[in-house]
């Protein structure tokens, strides 16, 4: 489809739809126009005081009805509100709530006990110096005999010729 026949049914449709609202609007007014025919009788301002007086009680009684009747329906719809929040509320729960994936921080012991106490709290983590000094001892193995130097030879012996044979 190319963009002119494209551009004319757009603007096609665009006109029709306008026509509708127009109807719609004209519809709207001619059904309020017959409801206040139907609903609301046209005073007779002919005839004496008496007669205006009971009019205007007869339009009182209707007026005080309707307000009766538009309470009521307020006082249902907000009902109903609330009644949907609720609900709306206990799905939430149902769901529960996604918890973030959490990210890896790279924080020091120092900056960590810092943020879970505070910064009146000035906490060192060296453990290093905490730590007690061991001196280490040395311990000096026996000598042997003057005549086992040659056993150990034999041994290192042994242990290379196993080395090479594999």
């Amino acid at each position: 489809m190319t963009s002119s026949r494209r551009h004319v049914l757009k603007s096609l449709i665009l006109t029709i739809a306008a026509r509708w609202l127009d109807e719609e609007k004209a519809a709207d007014i001619a059904a309020k126009e017959a409801y206040m025919a139907e609903h609301c009788i046209k005073p007779s301002m002919s005839g004496d005081q008496a007669t205006l007086m009971e009019t205007c009680k007869k339009l009182h009684a209707l007026l005080d009805k309707l307000d009766e009747e538009r309470y009521d329906l307020a006082s249902k719809v907000g009902k109903a509100d609330k009644e949907i929040e609720d609900l709306n509320i206990k799905v939430v729960d149902l769901r529960g709530v996604k918890k973030p994936a959490l990210r890896k921080v790279r924080m020091s012991a120092d900056a960590m006990l810092k943020a879970l106490l505070g910064s009146k709290h000035s906490v060192n983590m060296d453990l290093r110096a905490n730590l007690k000094q061991v001196k280490k001892e040395v311990k000096e193995e026996p000598q042997e005999a003057a005549g086992d130097w040659r056993k150990n030879v034999e041994d290192k012996a042994d242990r290379k010729k196993m080395f090479e044979a594999t």
